[in-house]
């Protein structure tokens, strides 16, 4: 992928000034790339450029050393990482991705999968700066670095040896990136992804649970753009999780106990009792009481609309979104007006 690929307005030499300003680790960073934000708030974005751009150039490429890499571009190097072989990558984040990938379920899991497997390995560190936009990718043979106004963002390419005119070669410069790259990625902070791998979160949904949630959530990560359902969406990673536990009769306790802390550690367990009540409220789920022996009685989870028994796993997201789009009263629970013109016959609905 070279500059002129990838649309840039840029000459040749842009690439190999970006590589060495990248090897001298000169100028400051800008974070419009999405520094420390929430996942849900920069992903996911249509037609974001930047991304396709930066999967295609780096896949097939050995021995990746990336810095100041946002959020926004990391579903686009796991993609590439899939499509590479060799040794892994090495991926220095910016400040406060790592720590909000706690807080995104699909693409904190997809991510501590790539780690568990060794095909990344992540740190924290401080971007770049200069014309590079805070971010470089280097490898042996080629350096891209982003470049291009805020809203407007490209790779710029240096290569050691190209065919094509469009790329800038400067062996020299591609080395110095390379080192200041590794310097960077040596000198950041071990981070550790608090989330648990997809094959990790899985087995133990099957031990925990039963393969039938267990399935039902595999087809449902794998469906799933990166930044939906995260901790600070409209519905929730833990109202998605409650809501797929009603679907098969499940206990609140043994949901709690997979899902928290003492579990494969996505949220607290007590922080899931809003979301129960949230689904009984929009008349999605119920509770029932079950006795259990001495002491409180446990509840089951029980999917009572028909909308969500129904569909399959990858479309249960719709179904809680359009319940939850409805408006509420004042304790939570949706207006009548909201949902009779669905409930009255035919015949006596409005006609548009």
């Amino acid at each position: 992928m070279t500059a002129d690929d990838a649309g840039a307005e840029t000459d040749a030499g842009a690439a190999s000034d970006d590589a060495a300003a990248a090897a001298d680790g000169s100028a400051v960073a800008s974070d419009d790339l999405g520094g420390a934000s929430e996942v849900a708030d920069v992903l996911p974005r249509p037609a974001d450029t930047p991304a396709d751009v930066v999967e295609t150039a780096l896949a097939g490429r050995s021995a990746v050393v990336a810095v100041g890499v946002p959020i926004r571009l990391l579903p686009a190097v796991l993609a590439a990482r899939e499509r590479s072989s060799g040794p892994p990558w090495r991926i220095a984040c910016r400040p406060g991705v790592v720590e909000a990938l706690s807080r995104a379920l699909v693409l904190g899991t997809a991510v501590a999968e790539a780690v568990e497997n060794d095909e990344i390995r992540v740190r924290t560190g401080e971007p770049l700066g200069h014309g590079t936009g805070g971010t470089l990718f280097a490898s042996p043979d080629r350096v891209d670095a982003v470049v291009g106004p805020r809203g407007d963002r490209t790779l710029a390419t240096t290569a050691v040896d190209t065919d094509s005119a469009a790329a800038d070669t400067d062996p020299k410069a591609v080395d110095g990136a390379r080192t200041t790259a590794e310097s960077r990625f040596d000198g950041a902070s071990r981070a550790t992804v608090e989330m648990p791998s997809r094959t990790r979160l899985l087995a133990h949904a099957r031990e925990v649970l039963d393969d039938r949630f267990a399935d039902d959530l595999a087809a449902l990560l794998a469906s799933l753009d990166p930044g939906e359902f995260g901790r600070t969406t409209e519905v929730p990673d833990r109202t998605l999780l409650v809501a797929l536990a009603a679907r098969h009769d499940h206990l609140f306790r043994d949901l709690r106990t997979w899902v928290g802390t003492d579990g494969v550690g996505i949220a607290p367990a007590q922080e899931f009792t809003g979301d129960r009540q949230a689904l009984v409220d929009r008349e999605l789920i119920e509770s029932i009481k079950v006795p259990m022996g001495p002491g409180r009685p446990m509840l089951r989870l029980r999917a009572v609309d028909d909308a969500l028994l129904r569909a399959r796993a990858e479309e249960v997201p719709s179904v809680l979104r359009g319940r939850f789009a409805l408006p509420t009263d004042a304790d939570g629970r949706i207006r009548d007006d909201a949902s009779r013109e669905g409930r009255r016959p035919v015949w006596e609905r409005r006609r548009w």
